[in-house]
């Protein structure tokens, strides 16, 4: 299997829905130009595309790629809800691993409505019925949107078995807010006080709207290329390597754990970081820094317990000693401001999370730097359901 690097990143400022100038077509180019001159290579060195969203017609990651050159190489459109963007890393990262391209590119986009995710067909059997069944045996439903109850009952599970408590969620919203003051690209550029976090509008208790991400436009891209390619191209300078990754998808714990924490997913993100770090040679504890799937703050606190960095039903542990901010023990998690602040636009938020960690291993995040950073794991999970770890380290 060959090495396999990303050369090049990019993406656009997340926006509310509705306030970005353009439409997607627009965002895609601008995050794949910004990939490709980053990689300073030309669109026609690129020999497969994987186009990544959520939201629109069946052709439109074409109609996106089309604004970066018609050089008719195949483009695949990518689908995998809210990991969808790490989806295409995953296919672009395979293409090039297999030999089957030396350079390819992952570009996701979404163009959303504002508001909560809603059912877009119902005349048919919703891809998340088995998830919600599983839930509804556990919890009465209650009136509050689908996915902050599904992600708000994960949070409420950990408090009744381990003994967190909404003011563990609440740091967490607090610690990705204040860390987005430094990221250009973030939708929320705000630092609130823990008591703002925690007085703000209760979504499904114990989540509050500043611990929820948002409905977000924009795009992000990465370019993938082998050790050939890096070589041929001069690109050290430039290429971090993807060390180890792995998709997993819904295990049998899903469902029949009678557990919230595995209907969002915590078994399938626990068994792809154990894939990634083993592929990687390396243990969790070598890990610098981090950007994981915070779609909610509850999410962020189990996914530390799925990652290996606290002990099941210690992850409130790592909230108490302040340990996944600058400064703290473990490694700085969410440098971005995660979805939470930076934005969740679907198909666009896992090439973000590559992206920044491109950047933090390059040394050239600017105020968001991670001193020292030469390992990071990105985490991005889609419920229904396919959960994405990808370590990356300096060559």
């Amino acid at each position: 299997m060959n090495r396999t690097f990303v050369i090049g990143v990019g993406m656009t400022k997340f926006d509310k829905p509705g306030t970005r100038e353009g439409d997607y077509p627009d965002w895609a180019r601008e995050a794949g130009e910004k990939a490709l001159s980053d990689a300073g290579i030309d669109y026609d060195e690129i020999e497969q595309a994987f186009a990544a969203y959520c939201y629109g017609d069946s052709t439109a990651g074409q109609r996106a790629v089309y604004g970066l050159g018609l050089t008719g190489i195949p483009v695949v459109n990518v689908n995998n809800n809210c990991s969808t963007g790490s989806s295409a890393l995953f296919l672009a990262r395979q293409s090039v691993r297999g030999g089957l391209a030396d350079c390819a590119l992952a570009l996701g986009f979404e163009k959303m409505e504002l508001g909560s995710l809603g059912v877009k067909f119902t005349d048919r059997t919703n891809p998340m019925d088995r998830h919600v069944g599983a839930l509804i045996e556990l919890r009465e439903w209650e009136d509050a949107p689908p996915a902050p109850q599904m992600f708000g009952a994960a949070g409420r599970e950990h408090m009744e078995k381990y003994g967190s408590n909404p003011d563990h969620f609440a740091w967490i919203g607090y610690k990705n807010h204040k860390h987005s003051v430094n990221n250009p690209y973030a939708q929320f550029q705000t630092e609130y006080s823990l008591d703002e976090i925690k007085e703000a509008r209760e979504i499904y208790a114990p989540l509050t709207k500043l611990q929820c991400s948002p409905t977000s436009d924009g795009s992000a891209a990465a370019i993938v290329a082998s050790e050939r390619f890096v070589d041929q191209h001069d690109l050290w300078d430039r290429a971090v390597e993807i060390a180890g990754q792995a998709m997993v998808t819904d295990l049998s714990s899903t469902f029949d754990s009678r557990s919230s924490i595995n209907v969002v997913g915590a078994d399938m993100s626990r068994t792809a970081a154990g894939q990634a770090l083993e592929e990687a040679e390396l243990e969790v504890s070598e890990v610098d820094v981090v950007e994981l799937h915070d779609c909610f703050s509850a999410n962020e606190l189990i996914t530390y317990e799925a990652l290996g960095l606290a002990d099941e039903g210690e992850g409130h542990k790592l909230v108490e000693a302040e340990a996944t901010t600058y400064g703290g023990e473990g490694p700085v998690v969410n440098p971005s401001g995660g979805l939470i602040s930076k934005g969740h636009p679907l198909g666009a938020t896992g090439l973000a999370q590559a992206s920044e960690l491109t950047w933090q291993l390059r040394g050239k995040a600017d105020d968001r730097q991670v001193e020292g950073a030469e390992i990071a794991l990105q985490h991005n999970i889609g419920l229904g359901g396919a959960a994405v770890v990808t370590v990356y380290a300096r060559p």
